[in-house]
């Protein structure tokens, strides 16, 4: 009677032919009789007050039926605790249409409602606005010397502050026989998924809402919603079933699910607010970070010393920090270390997680310091990782609960060819073209946060399981549901998750990488109370065949309960449903990670990249022409889901790396290039031959599934392989992110 389990099978995307079809219902396709449209007002200024907000012209216009301001807004709740959602920094959040102050460029500071979109849209454009402009500075490079140590708060339990200095660095750098530092900056970035920013608020009567909206966290949105407008959580009823990318950017709750929920609130009708393209760059971004490195080591290759200082850029009003000096330790073993990491305020919004926050911008420093590490020391540098390959987190002093890092490099060079590498520089060429080899490290923390999930054996003997957790295209409904199949040996089609609902069992935001391992451990424990329910009704039953069976000796498979050394006896599913009266057997049960158990153990995820490019010497242009990565992540639930979350993490690292960057004119305080023309991201002519693999790697320590997180790792590890196959092509070591063909020249 025994399967083939679900877990580790290739299985395709549950919801995937809805997608492709058109069938998918987003936030911004909901159909709702009388629907009204709403259309934010930015702010064109970055820092002042609103002197008018004449919105004579627009009101007059057909269709319009209300206009919302700081002088004409209903009053409210705002927050009546610090933190309003689960991802909020240490500060105070943003209010939207609070009062006349201007903080930022593109700050929303209206509201515009009417009967269709193109006039709501159109009548925005009839709004006066003046300011009183105040000085403002937008620019971290000219202002580093300003930075300070970030305020410490609630996210500096997932974001922990930088190691304590080790040993003597300055000492231990100024001996070290060999050297190696840089100057690193990244540029911004914002997330720009392709499915909008889009809320469709439907005021249900007695102050009760359905909400349909585009994010990464029902529950999130839920409490935001209730500590705004003061209304009771069970009366706030979020929807999120599907999420057209997210990368971060749907953590936080976005001001258009404010401004929809205020509009429908006061005029008592549904109300939808969509952010077009351009407004996609007024909220969140990765933030421009400026980093500096010295790396010292032996004569023989050990690393005795190391230094890494973060400056990175956040708001006035809060304090967002990333976790960017604390990877290199975690890597490479010394005695001496120094890691700084400070903040500058500037008149911008918030910054936000975006895939990979901190990780993918401390490794390009780390990964590139390294590299030239390998040069100035004649060594190859895959052999520079080998040598000083920690077995343990020497930065916290605590073993890894798995690591297979040294298999990751083993198979990889394996894999790509990498002892084909001519090791000296400009050495390689094809045609015309300058070749290059380049490879680096990728390491991400693996975290579990605690989760419910419900499990119900229905009426008809199939599997139902539910939990508010949101899908924003990793895979989620088809891992959960391989998970749920698995416990009680049933075929995928009989079993049913349902998710993206604040109504059902609590669930994190989506992000950190730590979805599957959190919810998968809910699904899992509602799955094991969920089968003792079965077997005490099974048990319980006249002449039941199991009657003095210990639960240990039970097995599932096929819609049975069955004897495990006497497969005659079971019972199937129907027969203890009919017994029940017909009514379902369900549970609702919360999976916690054990402190105790894990924080003796240091919990990470680990990938090696190797990259081959081509600079064409004469115009400098780069094309990525092979790319492989390789990574330690667990027990991997679905190989084919996983695969493509790597390898959209690599043609991001390639965008990351050659294309992406929101370019700000400090003049403006503003983002110049807020579309999808200047915004530069990579199209299939630039993506080659990607190739993806997995080690295997038993973990029993960092969840009971024995899972890593791979959201983020595919993105960390490619970018630096890619600057450094740059340098061994030409001989120039690029050091600001993205690069640019005018530096190759």
């Amino acid at each position: 009677m025994d399967k083939q389990p679900q877990i580790g099978r290739p299985l395709s995307r549950l919801e995937g032919a809805e997608k492709v079809t058109g069938h998918a219902k987003y936030s911004g396709d909901v159909n709702i009789p009388g629907l009204l449209y709403g259309q934010v007002i930015n702010s064109t200024i970055a820092k002042g007050k609103i002197r008018m907000f004449d919105v004579s012209a627009a009101l007059a216009y057909e269709g319009v039926v209300e206009i919302f301001w700081h002088e004409n807004r209903p009053s409210l709740a705002w927050f009546n605790m610090q933190y309003a959602d689960m991802d909020a920094p240490p500060g105070s959040p943003f209010r939207p249409l609070h009062n006349d102050e201007i903080v930022s460029y593109g700050q929303p500071i209206g509201l515009v409602v009417a009967e269709t979109f193109e006039q709501a849209r159109y009548a925005a454009s009839l709004v006066h606005v003046e300011y009183d402009e105040e000085e403002f500075t937008t620019d971290l490079m000219a202002n580093l010397h300003t930075g300070r140590a970030p305020k410490v708060g609630m996210a500096t339990t997932l974001k922990p502050p930088p190691p304590k200095p080790q040993g003597d660095f300055e000492k231990a750098w100024a001996m070290s026989d060999v050297r190696a530092s840089g100057d690193f900056y990244h540029g911004a970035e914002h997330h720009n998924p392709l499915e909008l920013f889009a809320t469709t608020t439907v005021y249900e009567g007695k102050g009760k809402l359905t909400i349909y909206d585009k994010t990464q966290g029902t529950v999130n949105c839920q409490l935001y919603v209730g500590n705004v407008f003061g209304l009771h959580f069970k009366n706030v009823r979020v929807i999120s079933t599907y999420v057209g990318g997210g990368f971060g950017s749907g953590l936080r709750p976005q001001y258009q699910l404010f401004m929809s929920v205020m509009a429908a609130l006061q005029l008592k009708k549904p109300v939808r607010v969509t952010l077009d393209r351009s407004q996609m760059f007024t909220f969140g971004h990765r933030p421009p970070t400026h980093q500096f490195t010295r790396f010292g080591a032996s004569a023989e290759g050990k690393v005795n010393a190391l230094h890494h200082r973060a400056t990175g850029e956040t708001s006035r009003f809060e304090d967002y920090t990333e976790t960017v000096v604390n990877w290199a330790h975690m890597l490479y073993p010394a005695d001496n270390t120094l890691f700084e990491y400070n903040l500058v305020p500037l008149d911008v919004f918030s910054p936000l997680d975006m895939r990979a926050p901190g990780g993918s911008t401390a490794m390009h420093a780390i990964e590139s310091t390294m590299d030239e590490l390998s040069y100035k020391l004649d060594m190859d540098p895959l052999k520079l990782r080998l040598l000083n390959y920690a077995e343990t987190d020497v930065s916290v002093g605590r073993p890894y609960s798995s690591k297979e890092l040294r298999q990751c490099y083993i198979t990889g060079a394996e894999k790509f060819g990498w002892s084909y590498r001519s090791p000296e520089v400009r050495s390689m060429k094809r045609g015309n073209k300058l070749v290059g080899m380049g490879m680096a490290t990728g390491i991400w923390e693996s975290m579990t946060l605690p989760a419910r999930a419900t499990a119900v054996l229905t009426a008809e003997g199939k599997l139902d399981v539910s939990s508010a957790v949101t899908d924003i295209g990793t895979g989620t409904k088809t891992v959960m549901t391989q998970i749920a199949a698995d416990e009680l040996g049933m075929d995928i089609s009989d079993v049913t998750f349902r998710y993206g609902d604040s109504k059902m069992a609590f669930a994190p935001i989506q992000g950190g990488s730590f979805t599957t391992s959190s919810v998968g451990g809910a699904v899992k424990a509602a799955m094991k109370a969920l089968k003792k329910r079965i077997y005490k009704k099974a048990v319980a039953l006249t002449d039941s065949p199991l009657k003095g069976i210990d639960f240990k000796d039970i097995g599932f498979t096929d819609g049975k309960i069955f004897f495990l050394q006497d497969l005659s006896k079971s019972i199937d599913f129907i027969t203890i449903i009919a017994a029940n009266n017909g009514k379902p057997i369900k549970t609702t049960n919360v999976a916690v990670p054990n402190p105790f158990k894990l924080k003796k153990y240091s919990r990470a995820a680990h990938s090696a990249a190797f990259v081959e490019v081509e600079v064409d010497e004469e115009l400098g242009t780069v094309n990525v022409t092979r790319a492989l990565t390789v990574v330690a992540a667990g027990t991997i639930i679905n190989p084919k889901t996983a695969r493509s979350q790597i390898l959209g993490g690599m043609v991001w690292s390639i965008s990351k790396a050659l294309r992406e960057e929101s370019i700000q004119d400090h003049r403006f305080g503003k983002y110049m290039n807020a579309n999808l023309s200047e915004y530069h991201i990579p199209v299939h002519a630039d993506i080659f031959d990607l190739d993806v693999a997995f080690v295997d790697e038993k973990d029993e320590i960092v969840n009971e599934l024995g899972s890593k997180g791979i959201g983020e790792i595919g993105l960390v590890g490619m970018p630096p392989a890619i600057a450094n196959a740059i340098y061994h092509a030409t001989g120039k070591r690029l050091n600001r992110f993205p690069i640019h063909l005018d530096e190759l020249l």
